[in-house]
């Protein structure tokens, strides 16, 4: 039998602890979530809906299907800056007309929807995410442009922005503009560089320059209207392909856009019928310790995500570290890898290289579930070749070519970060629960590691190491390292695609496949290309 069974006990003391720890973090994140929601805050919200206009959430409910789900992205981007938290645009994957797309919403509420430099990386991070998924993308602009004061941070990067467009447009991707208020200065190669330009009447403006920067350069007098208005543009010079009569008109003909693309996923269809998971994902709230150093099997998160709970696990009894084996979710097929015990050894390394090959000869995405301290250290394991098979392990990773959906659960770290895909093997989503923490190392760890060094060093100098320095030293660099790896400080600055209840991850990781099924699932050697790289033996 390949049905997983649970053996949590829902009323046993430790998982109620570890429930109320849980449902905590959850608290703080939804606090987190409701600033990015308010926008500019309550006066500018007030104010923007009185001069007749929606919200950017609210624009994007009424583009979508009715009652279809929105997978927003990195709505924690910017946390933890000197910018507002969301970084003043929403970004999401949403079905319209029966099409995923890839969704983006200036905020006008937040210093007039301007971009600041998280804003930037968050944009580039969406456009990525339609090449690599090939889902067509949907822009509702009204920005001010780029955020003066932090132009040296955005000007030159920020010109990826419009080679992106072009470049998805040349991918047979499809681009549509939504022009809801001003779009300016570089911001008006937006709806420049789009497929499609949709403009509303005596509310978009769309111009190079603007009256006064016209009339400095120029000596020119000019006035919105027709130096940038939507009739012009739809009449005149032709920027606009369609008029609209306002905000709901406008999201209309968006739809009717995207219905006329006769857009088709590349990838394979879901199987359409599958059961849901026996066990009850609520239960997930109280599987993880407080401490990351209490391990938990992996198996009990499966058993609450893979569609039946049934779970074909791939050598069982090697390499126990490590859970890998094959599932289904929402009817996808998929490859599972999990951290079973934090330690990567040898062994595990092995297995994970072996069963990495079968998926992309199977040409099946892969789910990476981290809970990781790393790869083994000590004599006897660098004997036994723990790099050669961590890095068998990695280059396996590195040169797969399946899709890849990476959940952090738990702890991320050293090595076990790029092993298990972490955000610089670019997998295609990465998200994470609460409970993660990510780093080069623990922080009791790595102020060890610092400790032993300074000691080692003043002796070499024939000098008295001075422990009351040292033991404050330790408390800073721990203090220092446990804020930089709290999974709110890493999704602000975008190593992940969002933070997400743990009830949740059957729901967010069924709809990340979907999306990425828009595009072929193709494993190495597919297409006749070459291999995996060299393996140390």
């Amino acid at each position: 039998m390949t049905r997983l069974r649970s053996t949590l006990d829902p009323a046993g003391t430790q998982f109620v602890e570890y429930r109320e720890a849980m449902l905590a973090k959850l608290a703080d994140l939804d606090a987190e979530h409701a600033k990015a929601i308010a926008g500019g805050g309550p006066a500018k919200v007030d104010r923007h809906h009185q001069r007749g206009k929606l919200l950017p959430r609210e624009r994007i409910e009424l583009l979508l299907d009715p009652g279809s789900p929105f997978l927003e992205l990195s709505p924690l981007a910017a946390w933890g800056s000197d910018f507002p938290v969301g970084a003043s645009v929403v970004i999401g994957i949403g079905v319209i007309e029966g099409v995923e797309c890839l969704v983006t919403a200036n905020d006008p509420t937040v210093r007039g929807g301007a971009s600041n430099p998280w804003t930037l990386r968050k944009s580039l991070r969406a456009n990525e995410i339609a090449r690599e998924n090939r889902l067509p993308v949907v822009s509702l602009v009204e920005s001010g442009g780029a955020d003066l004061p932090s132009q040296k941070e955005i000007f030159i990067p920020g010109g990826q922005i419009f080679a992106d467009l072009t470049r998805l447009s040349a991918a047979g991707i499809p681009t549509v503009t939504l022009v809801f208020g001003n779009s300016t200065a570089g911001g008006a190669y937006l709806p420049g560089m789009s497929d499609y330009v949709i403009m509303i009447k005596e509310q978009s403006k769309v111009f190079l320059g603007g009256p006064p920067l016209v009339k400095m350069a120029t000596g020119e007098e000019s006035d919105d209207e027709s130096l940038g208005g939507a009739e012009m543009h739809a009449r005149t010079s032709g920027l606009a392909d369609q008029l609209a009569a306002d905000e709901v008109d406008a999201l209309r003909l968006g739809r009717a856009a995207v219905a006329r693309l006769n857009w088709r996923k590349a990838g394979p269809p879901p199987r359409p019928i599958y059961a849901e998971p026996l066990a009850d994902p609520e239960d997930l709230l109280g599987l993880v310790a407080p401490d990351l150093r209490t391990p938990f099997d992996p198996r009990e998160v499966l058993a609450r995500v893979v569609d039946g709970s049934d779970f074909d696990e791939f050598k069982p009894l090697y390499g126990p570290s490590l859970v890998t084996g094959w599932a289904q979710i929402a009817g996808y097929p998929v490859g599972v890898l999990a951290n079973a015990r934090g330690v990567l050894f040898s062994e595990e390394s092995q297995k994970a290289t072996q069963f990495i090959q079968l998926a992309n000869r199977a040409n099946t995405p892969l789910i990476f579930l981290q809970n990781t301290t790393g790869y083994m250290v000590g004599r006897d394991y660098e004997q036994r070749g723990i790099i050669k098979h961590g890095a068998m392990m990695i280059n396996a990773v590195a040169n797969s070519r399946v899709p890849h959906l990476t959940v952090l659960l738990g702890a991320s770290y050293g090595a076990g970060n790029y092993g298990m895909c972490g955000r610089a093997y670019g997998p295609r989503f990465l998200f994470a629960w609460p409970s993660a923490k990510s780093a080069v190392m623990g922080p009791a760890q790595l102020a060890g590691v610092l400790s032993i060094v300074a000691r080692q060093a003043a002796a070499a100098r024939g000098q008295a190491y001075d422990d009351e320095a040292d033991a404050n030293m330790r408390a800073m660099v721990e203090n220092q390292i446990e804020a930089e790896s709290l999974p709110f400080f890493l999704s602000g600055r975008l190593y992940d695609d969002g933070v997400i209840d743990p009830r949740d991850t059957r729901t967010v990781l069924a709809l990340a496949l979907s999306a990425v099924h828009s595009a072929p699932v193709a494993g190495v050697g597919s297409a006749g290309e070459a291999t995996f790289g060299v393996w140390r033996m």
